[in-house]
């Protein structure tokens, strides 16, 4: 589990694609590998992926294909920057909402509009998500907790980036047509399908 707060953006040093998974490599600093174990979680780029190896400051991660079928992941390259967080230890502040690492899938960047002091990213999905994106709702984008912007029922939403994300995250750095992680948030995903169940099946 993690709170969708970024611990910053690290470099991936190796990838190595093999038929069916995905094996690389990612440079972590002495803050976040002290106490890493392998075995252990770490959300990268907003997929939860196992630590398989620890070599100093490297850390391997595998990406399996189902994996590399739902997420950005698919087009790591050895260079790229890669959001990283570990996760939450009993006690831990929870600053963002509750994240699980399990992506929905990917979205695309349609526009990106700097302002003086932020950064507007409209994104474009599914239109069968937008009934879980609401409007000042939860969402996760890349692994970080964010509050939804404006929607638009056609499968657009916006996102509002203070300084400080895009200090910590790729998201200042990606381009229109850019793919990013979206995981819904799942306490709105139960509301809607048990409203909708008990609409479409009512008692009495």
């Amino acid at each position: 589990m993690y709170s969708g707060i970024t611990q910053g953006i690290f470099l991936v040093s190796a990838v190595d694609k093999q038929p069916g998974i995905i094996h690389y490599e990612v440079l972590l600093n002495s803050v976040l590998i002290e106490g890493l174990k392998i075995g252990a979680s770490i959300n990268v780029d907003g997929v939860c992926q196992t630590v398989t190896q620890i070599e100093g400051s490297t850390v391997c991660f595998s990406a399996m294909a189902e994996t590399c079928r739902l997420t950005s992941l698919k087009d790591l390259f050895a260079g790229r920057k890669v959001s990283i967080e570990r996760s939450l230890r009993y006690g831990d502040e929870i600053g963002g909402h509750e994240v699980a690492g399990h992506v929905t899938g990917v979205a695309t960047i349609s526009k990106i509009l700097p302002t003086e002091n932020n950064l507007t990213i409209t994104l474009q999905c599914p239109n069968e998500w937008m009934k879980f994106i609401l409007y000042k709702g939860f969402i996760a984008v890349d692994g970080s907790s964010l509050t939804i912007g404006e929607t638009d029922p056609q499968g657009f939403f916006n996102i509002h980036l203070i300084p400080e994300t895009l200090r910590i995250t790729n998201l200042g750095n990606k381009q229109v047509g850019d793919l990013v992680n979206i995981e819904l948030d799942r306490t709105t995903q139960t509301i809607v399908a048990t409203v909708e169940r008990i609409v479409s099946h009512p008692v009495g």
